[in-house]
């Protein structure tokens, strides 16, 4: 079986958990050439995929390069002999981008990716939960996140060496009728049709915009009722993380779809 795949067949697993593993094998001086990433890679060297494999899951390895030539698949072909269902992006990232698909801005500023930190305020709702899943599933798969009381925030971002989000006047925010899942979308220039359409549900039931979208209201009972339930912030987080996961995979593939009662005959 050829180890390359193509950017269509990647782009349609981007984002779900049921998507492969993607790697970026690009050195130094590429990403700064091409300072943008396919979104949710994670950024490895491709010397000895050996040393780094192990901390990825058992799930399948998309990796690529800049324009998916021998750094590639010498990484797949390591990483195959180790016993990882692993194949090659075709075209690299320079394919995927003449694809005209998304992408996201490299922020070496903000270790994303590479294992980001971001505080906010405690019980999250809607906004602190979703631009979580927004960064873990497209922007820094390794990054963490801490909430803390409303008046410490500022004081734990300096402590933890983590970006604030979700408070007034911090880059991370609110701007005008917009919330910060749509600032982390600006800033990272992260601008998937779907991304967008999901920015358009978190936006209205994060603002009591119900109207602006039919299912904000369900995103909002749904979110309120699992703050109630669940009291531990990060556990929190973990449990809403599949909600999000729907959502996004609903709007990527499952939107068309209807249900209804009765059955329609066989």
């Amino acid at each position: 079986m050829s180890r390359d795949l193509s950017a269509a067949a990647l782009y349609a697993d981007l984002g779900l958990p049921t998507g492969p593993v993607v790697v970026d094998l690009r050195s130094e001086d590429d990403c700064r050439e091409r300072p943008r990433m396919i979104p949710g890679a994670l950024r490895r060297t491709g010397h000895e995929p050996g040393t780094w494999a192990t901390l990825l899951r058992r799930a399948p390895i998309v990796v690529y390069c800049q324009h998916g030539g021998d750094v590639s698949h010498q990484a797949a072909r390591q990483l195959s002999e180790a016993g990882y269902a692993a194949r090659v992006l075709e075209g690299g990232i320079e394919g995927w981008m003449s694809a005209g698909l998304a992408t996201t801005r490299l922020r070496s500023d903000l270790k994303a990716p590479g294992g980001s930190r971001w505080v906010t305020r405690e019980r999250p709702k809607i906004d602190r939960l979703a631009c979580p899943w927004l960064i873990r599933r497209f922007i820094d798969p390794e990054a963490q996140f801490f909430y803390t009381p409303s008046h410490r925030v500022r004081a734990d971002a300096k402590a933890l060496g983590a970006e604030p989000y979700d408070i007034t006047e911090v880059t991370f925010s609110h701007r005008g009728a917009r919330c910060s899942f749509d600032a982390f979308l600006d800033e990272f220039d992260l601008h998937d049709p779907v991304l967008d359409e999901v920015a358009v549900i978190v936006r209205a039931a994060d603002t009591a915009a119900l109207a602006q979208s039919p299912q904000a209201p369900g995103l909002l009972a749904i979110s309120l009722g699992l703050s109630t339930n669940v009291r531990d912030d990060i556990l929190l987080l973990e449990q809403a993380m599949p909600l999000y996961d729907a959502l996004y995979a609903w709007r990527k593939s499952a939107a068309h779809e209807t249900h209804g009662w009765p059955q329609s005959p066989a």
